[in-house]
């Protein structure tokens, strides 16, 4: 889940008393506090989400290792979301978090277009290319049998370099790499800092002070039924993304080509939401409004529980693919 629910969001002061004034004439409840420091942490992770994926699927020149069927539905999910703030009238910035999701979806979704259909255009010309004319079959038969010594060298020359690129370039050693659980640490601790310090500023600058006239959204209006209806509806997307992608996974008996802090940051997003939740408000008219977000933030982290149940699994019973296997986009280096 990417957006709290409306019920959740303080009002925004836009009264014109100056931050200095708000610096130290009103103190915070401790509750909330905690719940925008938890709502910042989580939308930083958001934020920062789709960063590592993008970044592994350029290295790799590949995004064969993500579902399709995945993006597709955490980005109709996004859309709901967006609906959803734009039907409710959330704050400028929630709407503006919530278009931001869409357009890193499409980014994301556009760069695995692209790397899928280069790929597979470049295995077709392979293919293509060793494909000889009906009277050399003898010959080709021949030669399959007792290929070139010369070729065998440059295959065996070729495969550990590439496949040690493959290793650097996507998630099937994180598991058991120092370096890798190094840098993660280092980048979910940073996902704090930026977060909690984030809430302090805006905290000092007033954006969490409630205009003296704040009222409660009424809950039986138009506007918050659809709110709760879509809210539901996004709920609904982000528990069924999941689902394609950990099939693919199974199937695969690989993680490759998965950035493992991609599902670091999504799990950090959930739980500091939900925290966010619970520390705001244990009112039960309150946790009923929230409840959507909140079984779409539990199921989701669940799901993620079971990936990362498979990086851990498939790292250590199923060695990474070698270079030109079935599915991977050198398939072509495989001899004739």
């Amino acid at each position: 889940m990417k957006m709290l629910p409306p019920s959740a969001f303080l009002p925004i002061s836009v009264s014109g008393i100056q931050a200095s004034s708000i610096m130290f004439s009103q103190s915070l409840p401790v509750n909330e506090a905690l719940s925008g420091i938890f709502g910042s942490v989580s939308l930083t992770a958001w934020i920062c989400l789709l960063i590592p994926q993008l970044i592994t699927n350029y290295k790799a020149k590949s995004a064969e290792g993500l579902s399709m069927g995945f993006l597709a539905i955490w980005l109709f999910g996004d859309v709901t979301n967006l609906s959803g703030a734009l039907v409710t009238g959330l704050a400028p910035t929630a709407t503006a978090l919530a278009g931001y999701f869409c357009i890193s979806d499409l980014i994301l979704i556009t760069q695995c277009v692209y790397y899928n259909v280069r790929n597979a255009r470049s295995a077709r010309r392979r293919r293509s290319s060793t494909i000889a004319p009906s009277e050399d079959e003898p010959l080709l038969r021949r030669n399959s049998t007792n290929p070139p010594s010369s070729h065998i060298q440059h295959s065996h020359h070729e495969e550990p370099s590439l496949h040690g690129i493959k290793r650097v370039a996507t998630g099937d050693d994180e598991l058991t790499s120092g370096n890798s659980w190094i840098s993660n640490s280092l980048a979910i601790f940073a996902i704090y800092i930026v977060g909690a310090a984030g809430w302090f500023v805006s905290y000092r600058f007033g954006a969490w002070d409630k205009p003296d006239d704040a009222a409660a959204p009424d809950s039986s209006s138009p506007a918050a039924i659809s709110g709760m209806v879509l809210g539901y509806a996004s709920a609904i997307c982000y528990l069924c993304a999941r689902i394609p992608q950990i099939i693919k996974n199974y199937r695969q008996k690989s993680c490759e080509g998965l950035a493992l802090l991609f599902f670091l940051f999504s799990l950090t997003g959930n739980m500091m939401y939900g925290l966010s939740v619970f520390s705001y408000s244990q009112d039960s008219e309150y946790l009923v409004k929230a409840t959507p977000w909140l079984v779409g933030s539990l199921g989701t982290m669940i799901e993620d529980g079971i990936i990362f149940y498979q990086f851990s699994i498939y790292s250590q019973v199923y060695p990474p693919r070698e270079i030109g296997s079935e599915n991977g986009p050198n398939r072509a280096q495989e001899t004739v």
